[in-house]
């Protein structure tokens, strides 16, 4: 897995500890319910930022004069930098540029591929192997509400769900939201994107249904957008529950563990190898999360610490605005993936 730096404890901490105790983007439609204004957690913007912003950042594929709507960013095991986009106005669906995209760490396009295959993608994940995962999160018909596994070349190792069909049945989706691989091979699917069915489902290593849970609601285990999911060292599974403001924490049965409101409104959420772990906050400050700026909050998977807060360039404008996506690589460079402003950014660690 990869490396990441280590972290310095901030006093802001203490405040962390209190909060803890009491306990779209463009095309992404604003469409989830909002969380309990009394169970909202008190803001934590003032951090230091130990990163310099760099943007533009990667050359753009052939063909391609400015970067389309970006949803994912992970490094691979390869060494390599996976990015997936939403080609122009918001869909792939009839457009002809491949929303996969394959760079060496120096920002060069190595490999593209995806086009045809998607209407709005939006979930990615390149796993211990090095395969590349997206999910399609919306239909129209023809295209959506489905898995992919690619190889890092790009060939095609698996689909999931029916093309343009939403569903609850276990070989079906509704708004597949985002994707996680464990070390077994088993994935994991979230689902539901101000529709759809707003839980979690479990897979074996060769596609076939085990389980799911979850259900549309505020309790604990329940969800309101589960718009993104990471695994800590312990194979615990941190679901970004962004309509309820949220990181909700299960083992990998589905049995809830903790909640954490300290990281803001989570859109993407990223782990290293030592437990950082990063947090995408895309919609916060306006009525979705009054008082939150928009940022990359970075603290520790452990604890739940808060440590360092990357604000974003309009951290306090009520449109949507940051990066959603989130991925780091082995030097703990952190890289964005910013949706309504269509950038890649990359923050370099000073």
């Amino acid at each position: 897995m990869r490396k990441a730096t280590g972290l310095v404890i901030s006093p802001v901490w203490i405040l962390c500890l209190l909060v803890i105790g009491c306990a779209g983007e463009l095309g992404d439609s604003h469409t989830e319910m909002d969380s309990d204004v009394e169970n909202r957690a008190e803001p934590i913007n003032n951090l230091p930022n130990p990163y310099e912003r760099i943007e533009p950042w990667a050359d753009l594929p052939q063909g391609m004069s400015q970067w389309p709507q970006v949803t994912g960013v992970e490094p691979g095991p390869d060494g390599n930098l996976y990015v997936l986009h939403r080609c122009f106005e918001n869909t792939c669906s009839g457009r002809p540029e491949d929303p996969i995209v394959k760079f060496d760490m120096s920002g060069k396009p190595l490999a593209t591929w995806g086009a045809g295959l998607f209407n709005y993608p939006h979930g990615f994940h390149v796993d211990f192997e090095g395969n590349v995962w997206a999910t399609d999160a919306r239909g129209d018909g023809q295209l959506g509400h489905q898995v992919f596994k690619f190889s890092s070349n790009g060939e095609l190792l698996m689909t999931l769900g029916e093309a343009g069909v939403a569903g609850k049945g276990p070989n079906l989706f509704n708004q597949p939201t985002d994707i996680l691989v464990v070390e077994s091979g088993e994935f994991f699917v979230t689902e539901g994107h101000g529709e759809g069915n707003n839980r979690v489902m479990k897979f074996s290593r060769d596609g076939e249904f085990i389980t799911a849970w979850g259900g549309t609601g505020s309790d604990p285990g329940e969800f309101n957008t589960p718009h993104a999911i990471a695994m800590d060292s312990q194979g615990r599974l941190f679901i970004g529950d962004r309509g309820n403001n949220r990181i909700q924490i299960f083992d990998q049965e589905g049995e809830f563990l903790d909640e954490w409101k300290q990281f803001s409104r989570p859109s993407g959420i990223y782990i290293t190898s030592d437990d950082t772990i990063y947090v995408a906050d895309s919609e916060s400050w306006g009525p979705n999360n009054p008082g939150w700026k928009k940022g990359i909050r970075i603290g520790n998977a452990r604890d739940g610490s808060v440590a360092y807060f990357i604000e974003d360039i309009e951290s306090m404008t009520d449109e949507h605005s940051g990066a959603e996506a989130v991925g780091v690589d082995a030097l703990g460079n952190v890289y964005g993936g910013v949706v309504r402003r269509q950038m890649l950014e990359k923050h370099n660690r000073r």
